[in-house]
């Protein structure tokens, strides 16, 4: 019989199912296998994959307040449990591994809110309750400055051109939903979504 392109596919085939089944039907994993897992003592719950807008479902495992697994949840309508590669290394945001797989706190991770003044040459470190406080009074300031209530041709617009809003993949569609009220009702039009870029 001549090797042709398709009998070399075949056997081919043959070859690694046969090897395939084989070393399937010889790996016959019994429960105790799994008494060591890491997680066996982590409490689970649902997340969001914050990297893109498509929402994978996550499940992730807490232990004494620390993240040491994050994986693809099976039961999401979205990724049924597969993730993308950065999906599956979300877990890097929060820790780093060395060459032995120990864990470590990821140090490039910003855990603090760094404000520099106009003109100002140092970060300075400050609190979340004055972060928000400032970010509420500089769109409060833009916004009065910059309201328009009627166009140039007298039709009544409300809105401020001079503000944008990016929609986050981080929220789901309820807060998407809140957030998108809180914008229109504050007269912006530039809004979208991260799905865009």
């Amino acid at each position: 019989m001549p090797l042709t392109r398709r009998n070399f596919l075949k056997v081919s085939g043959l070859i690694v199912g046969s090897a395939y089944f084989k070393k399937k039907s010889s790996t016959v994993l019994s429960a105790r296998d799994f008494d060591d897992l890491r997680i066996e003592y982590g409490e689970e719950t649902t997340s969001i994959c914050p990297f893109c807008s498509v929402g994978c479902g996550l499940i992730c495992h807490i232990q004494e307040g620390e993240l040491i697994n994050i994986e693809g949840d099976p039961d999401h309508p979205i990724n049924e449990g597969t993730l993308c590669s950065k999906g599956s290394s979300l877990i890097n945001l929060v820790k780093i591994y060395d060459q032995e797989g120990e864990g470590r706190p990821n140090p490039n991770r910003v855990t603090k809110v760094f404000y520099r003044e106009p003109y100002g040459e140092r970060w300075q470190v400050k609190d979340w309750d004055w972060a928000l406080e400032k970010i509420a009074e500089k769109i409060k300031n833009t916004r009065d400055r910059t309201f328009e209530e009627t166009d140039e041709e007298g039709t009544t617009v409300n809105r401020t051109t001079s503000i944008a809003h990016l929609g986050s993949a981080m929220v789901n569609n309820e807060e998407n939903y809140i957030f998108h009220k809180l914008v229109r009702a504050l007269g912006l039009v530039n809004i979208d979504h991260c799905a865009r870029l």
